[in-house]
């Protein structure tokens, strides 16, 4: 795992023998994610400068020092990231004639390319990464990321120069750095709790989208940098090239899917796991796993356990709020299979201290709460392994939430109603106040049967209120994955653009509804937020985080799998369960869902008050003018008066303040 940076300036705005120093100073921004060495390259004719930060985990000697050249000395490289099948690649280049200096991975990566060609190339490669490429020979730089976006990879224009890297901040050091705050992206964060691929909250800055590759030539750069084009026409010149595509491998899964008896397709997942397991366990540092206790984590430590000859270091977090505490079931889950197991008891005073960290480790808005939590659990785990495997994943692939149930549900019952009735309905209830519907059920609730029981049953309400107009499948699942209903409404001047869920050229033609949901969840939400989220976390640390769940041969197949093989009595996973359930009995990971959380809420009443109310002041908020106050204040004081539970539109707000608080620092 590494950070990479650069820059391409044909226009020559830096002078030559400031291309070093310069990017340089842009990979050291990134010495988080790869504290063990740095490189620089430059081509000076080219006028393209590389850099990079290393995190040595496959061959630590100098023979996997980046930036590096091929054999042939056609291509340089910097990746970010690992390619898991290298050692079976290695072995089927030398026979044909390759010759190798060490055994990293990357210079397996450059070998490979120069045999096959890089479109050949990559779809051989199994693994994480990102990486940038100079064809010295086409003059040419390649710019690509893994199939389902497991690694970040930045790229835009400043001006004529032409920049990328791993992370924001080292382009905020570039000193053509404009940092100019994006307000029609900000409407899309505020609506989805992160900012959605391709756009980045600067202007002129993306995201190049998972399974792309985006081919910049120095012959375009420079015709740009005489033309001076509008971003919107080099965006239009430069756009990337899918080789990896989720929707043709979703249509095709439901044009085909496996045949198969349910027992053979738990055999076949269960060796698809094994194998992405057992090649994701190659490290020449010591490795570990987080648990959690759940099915996904667990299913991933038990394989881990079964491939190794002694116990697996895992760690799992628990909390001093009960509602929130999964170490006892992780830790049951470790002693029955015999991993070397750590937990790591936190307060709410240990989670707090991290939120003021979390600006500079996001570089940009990010708001999903467990952020928090999984921050932690990196950072203890750090201290005893450089590798963690993880079980992120598993409920986009295998329908684990329980949010595709009752979505389908909702649907099922209102779709045949009339658009008149749906809204009557939905005005009825957003007439009676939550405050008054949770009296109410509060009184009912020794009446009532314990699925009835429930926290916050009017926030329940008013949220199904929301969803009840919804006239298709589709409109259903966007509303609720929508935080702000009406984000350009608080975003002062906004218009959101287009996203891959609002664009039907990425809508597959699946009959399921929660097909639809797991396919949309993993172009949006897996990619922008859970592995955002895992990726910054890690990285702050040092550790390298591997997701055995989400190599493309399981994804493939996961597709095929029929619904019925997932989902029975309106409960998920059930064909990762049989695998599971060969190493793990079912009484130790039969339980509720509860995933990393903390109780924002009550903190934000208690103490977190006075840090809220500082970002959420009105007058601030005006000075700033991103954001309309009126429209906070109102959902603050709601908040803080029991009337509402704003706390996940609040906590977007806070994030927002606090990250615009740090930029304007830098």
């Amino acid at each position: 795992m590494c950070g990479l940076a650069g820059f391409f300036d044909p226009s020559g705005r830096l002078k030559t023998e400031e291309l070093g120093p310069t990017v340089q100073r842009m990979a050291d921004t990134l010495q988080h994610r790869g504290p063990d060495d740095a490189g620089t390259w430059v081509d000076e004719d080219a006028r393209l400068a590389l850099g990079h930060r290393r995190l040595s985990i496959v061959d630590l000697s100098s023979h996997g020092h980046q930036p590096m050249q091929s054999m042939c000395g056609r291509f340089v490289i910097v990746l970010n990231g690992e390619i898991y099948n290298f050692a079976a690649l290695r072995v089927e280049l030398e026979q044909l004639g390759q010759r190798f200096r060490g055994h990293s991975d990357t210079e397996v990566m450059l070998a490979a390319i120069s045999q096959w060609g890089w479109e050949a190339a990559l779809a051989r490669f199994n693994g994480m990464f990102a990486f940038v490429l100079w064809d010295r020979h086409e003059r040419t730089l390649h710019l690509g990321r893994d199939r389902l976006g497991e690694k970040p990879l930045y790229y835009g224009w400043m001006g004529e120069i032409f920049v990328f890297a791993s992370e924001l901040k080292a382009l905020s050091v570039h000193p053509r750095f404009r940092g100019d705050i994006n307000r029609d992206v900000l409407a899309l964060y505020f609506r989805h709790n992160y900012v959605p691929t391709p756009f980045s909250i600067y202007r002129d800055v993306y995201k190049l989208p998972a399974g792309c590759v985006l081919k910049v030539s120095a012959c375009a750069l420079e015709r740009r940098a005489t033309f001076s084009p509008s971003p919107e026409d080099a965006t239009a010149s430069w756009k990337p090239m899918r080789y990896w595509s989720l929707k043709e491998v979703s249509q095709n899964g439901c044009a085909a899917p496996f045949q198969g008896t349910e027992s053979e397709a738990a055999e076949y997942l269960g060796f698809l796991l094994a194998d992405a397991v057992r090649l994701q366990m190659a490290a020449d540092v010591p490795l570990g796993s987080f648990l959690s206790g759940g099915i996904d984590s667990s299913t991933v430590v038990a394989l881990m356990q079964a491939a190794s000859g002694q116990p697996v270091k895992t760690f799992s977090l628990g909390c001093d709020e009960g509602e929130h505490n999964e170490a006892e079931d992780a830790k049951a889950v470790a002693q029955h299979l015999g991993t070397d197991h750590t937990d790591l008891h936190v307060t709410a005073k240990d989670a707090m201290a991290v939120i003021p960290q979390l600006p500079a480790l996001y570089d940009e808005p990010f708001s999903d709460s467990s952020q928090i939590p999984v921050y932690l659990i990196a950072r203890h785990a750090r201290r005893d392994v450089t590798v963690c495997l993880s079980g992120d994943g598993g409920d986009e692939l295998f329908a684990g939430y329980n949010s595709y149930f009752w979505a389908q549900n909702i649907w099922r019952h209102t779709r045949l109603l009339p658009p008149l009735l749906r809204h009557a309905t939905a005005g009825t209830l957003r007439m009676i106040p939550p405050q008054t519907w949770n009296i109410a059920f509060a009184k009912l609730a020794a009446l009532l049967p314990s699925r009835w029981q429930q926290s916050e049953p009017g926030d329940k309400l008013h949220r199904l209120a929301d969803l009840l107009p919804a006239g298709t499948p589709h409109a259903l699942y966007y509303t609720l994955v929508s935080r702000w209903r009406t984000p350009t409404a608080l975003v002062v001047n906004s218009n959101e653009p287009p996203t891959m869920l609002t664009n039907s050229e990425y809508r597959p033609a699946l009959s399921d509804f929660v097909q639809h949901m797991m396919y949309f969840d993993l172009m949006t939400y897996l990619t922008d937020d859970i592995l955002v989220k895992v990726d910054r976390a890690s990285m702050g640390v040092g550790l390298e985080v591997r997701i055995p769940l989400l190599d493309y041969r399981v994804v493939e197949f996961a597709r095929r799998i029929p619904i019925s093989m997932l989902v029975k009595n309106n409960r998920g996973k059930w064909l990762l369960r049989q695998v599971l359930h060969r190493h793990v009995p079912e009484r130790l990971v039969n339980r509720p869902k509860l995933g990393f959380s903390v109780p924002i809420s009550s903190w934000l009443r208690g103490p977190m008050r006075d840090w809220a109310e500082a970002l959420l002041c009105a007058k601030r908020l005006q000075h700033d003018g991103y954001l309309n106050p009126g429209i906070i204040c109102q959902k603050w004081n709601e908040h803080l008066r029991g009337i509402r539970n704003w706390s996940r539109e609040l906590w977007e707000v806070l994030m927002f303040q606090a990250w615009h608080e740090n930029a304007q620092r830098l």
